[in-house]
């Protein structure tokens, strides 16, 4: 997605207001468990947290990394090889541990670790914890996690916290704080830019910077890559996240760089930063390297996960294969053998989708899969909203950094999913920096005459710059007007904010599928608050979004 800052002359800016509502303000969760163990002046240490990822029924993945000496930090290369054994239990005092093991931690793999633990009882909670050191006397936090549901079983719901976009230099991860505080979740579903590529003070600019993240520079090399992975994973925030919740996480572009492609990216000069192939090996490696997610053997993160009989969530790999973004006005986004999916892609996920017999069929899509046209925007919003939506400035309607930059591939879906009767197809997405509540039409031109095909729920950023924070004015100084012209222009979108920062809560059951939007009060503030503001649902069978009047309880 195109992120860069956009001058303006409209006034200072001034800083977010609280958000009231009448949901209850979550607390902050505690850090699950402290270290124990003391650590010699060159002995191992636990830095960057513990994490768990990707449940199956009989099984999830655990992630650390140790720390051998202290000068082995991320990206480094320096620090010996170093035994680290793991356990999980289903207790939090570890009195009744049903499974243990040891791995190596190598500078090969910049000391992170990972154990694919299986063998455990579905639907069921657990609590893990690393050790390293003379006979495990350094311990990591223990970390809680859940296994899904068997495949089969009968499962009366569902519920996945979501996010994406987090830039550490936009603000504080509050949003992982709030979610790591509700016991209610079976995961949360990160739909990608969970690290940004960019050089400090790039953007946002640095005036407006409100923590330097590390390497200062623009990241180009795998130790790059590692160095900000590691950064990020100091975030006590984002560590409590991963403490308290398996994460489920695809990438999209800032993994790479901006608006990436499968042969290069807005953001990357061959001449000046090397090869792209290069520096996408090494941006992939640091990623499957510091995220609990389990690669496929062509090296991507399409997946699928199941959670009994109610739900297939498949997850989407939109920067590997894609084809480069179109320039506008050449009539390249209608071009059928241009894609955003890949051909192995495009087939798995409709065989997936046909074959499926769950209730629900969910999509984690990166990028906005909706089309959006523009119409009568006023000039001087184009500017800001190209910049969050991968336009031209001119404001011609093509999204081309999204589906509707490849729009054979989208028609090829939707006349899939029309044609063999799918029903309760749910698209969510991250990407765009706003919350969006759309149906997903069969002819937008035609819409709401014409049907739709499936719903897409749209959160908005952790941290990353929206229209306020482009613009610098307080929240609905402008996107009231432009909200209003996107939806005259956009029949099929329900609802969409252009300002807030925050997360989802995507509740599901046989009935139903409940989307809960989440603002935080000021994400420049380390304690924000966090307050419910709009919920959205599709019941089964009807392929349209309609409001709700309150958060699922």
């Amino acid at each position: 997605m195109t992120s860069r800052h956009i001058s303006s002359s409209l006034s200072a800016p001034s800083r977010r207001t609280l958000v009231k509502a009448a949901a209850a303000t979550a607390v902050a969760a505690p850090v699950l468990g402290a270290a124990t163990g003391a650590r010699a002046a060159d002995g191992p240490a636990f830095l960057h947290g513990v994490a768990s990822g990707d449940p199956l029924p009989d099984g999830i993945l655990l992630w650390t990394r140790v720390t051998p000496t202290p000068d082995a930090v991320p990206g480094s290369g320096r620090g010996a090889d170093t035994v680290v054994r793991w356990e999980i239990a289903e207790d939090k005092e570890f009195a009744r541990i049903v499974a243990q093991g040891s791995t190596v931690a190598r500078a090969a793999s910049d000391h992170t670790v990972k154990a694919d633990v299986r063998g455990l009882a579905p639907a069921t909670t657990y609590w893990f914890r690393f050790s390293a050191g003379d006979g495990g006397a350094v311990r990591s936090p223990a970390g809680r996690t859940r296994t899904a549901p068997a495949a089969g079983a009968a499962t009366p719901g569902v519920r996945f916290g979501v996010v994406s976009c987090a830039n550490w230099e936009s603000g504080y991860f509050s949003p992982y704080r709030h979610l790591a505080a509700r016991a209610d979740l079976d995961a949360v579903l990160h739909l990608g830019d969970y690290i940004y590529e960019y050089a400090s003070g790039s953007y946002p600019e640095a005036k407006y910077v409100v923590r330097p993240h590390e390497p200062r520079n623009e990241i180009l090399t795998l130790a790059d890559y590692r160095t900000r992975h590691g950064h990020y994973k100091t975030d006590a925030d984002l560590q409590t996240l991963h403490a308290t919740h398996p994460v489920i996480a695809i990438w999209d572009d800032h993994e790479f760089a901006n608006d990436a492609w499968s042969g290069g990216a807005e953001n990357h000069t061959p001449g000046t930063e090397g090869a792209w192939a290069d520096r996408a090996a090494g941006a992939k490696q640091a990623y499957f390297e510091w995220m609990p997610v389990r690669a496929s053997t062509e090296g991507t993160v399409y997946r699928r996960l199941r959670f009994g009989n109610l739900a297939d969530l498949h997850l989407l790999d939109l920067r590997t294969f894609r084809s480069q973004q179109s320039t506008i006005g050449n009539g390249s986004v209608d071009d059928p053998d241009r894609t955003i999916t890949g051909r192995a892609q495009l087939d798995w996920l409709k065989s997936g989708l046909a074959g499926s017999d769950a209730t629900w069929k969910l999509v984690g899509t990166s990028v906005m899969i909706s089309p959006v046209a523009f119409g009568s925007v006023p000039a001087h919003l184009l500017e800001p909203l190209a910049a969050l939506l991968g336009l031209p400035k001119e404001g011609l309607a093509v999204n081309v950094d999204q589906w509707d930059g490849y729009t054979d591939d989208r028609k090829e879906l939707i006349t899939h999913l029309r044609d063999r009767s799918i029903t309760n197809t749910v698209f969510l997405t991250g990407d765009i920096h706003m919350a969006w509540a759309n149906d997903v039409p069969v002819k937008a031109a035609t819409y709401p005459l014409s049907a739709s095909a499936a719903t897409e729920f749209v959160v908005t950023s952790v941290t990353s710059d929206n229209l306020d924070d482009i613009l610098h004015v307080a929240p609905q100084t402008v996107s009231v007007l432009a909200a209003a012209a996107v939806k005259a222009a956009n029949r099929h979108v329900k609802w969409v904010d252009m300002d807030s920062h925050g997360y989802g809560v995507l509740d599901v059951t046989a009935e139903r599928s409940q989307m809960d939007y989440y603002v935080v009060s000021d994400k420049t503030k380390r304690d924000a608050t966090a307050a419910w503001t709009r919920s959205y649902r599709t019941l089964s069978g009807t392929q349209k979004v309609e409001r709700v009047d309150r958060p699922v309880r």
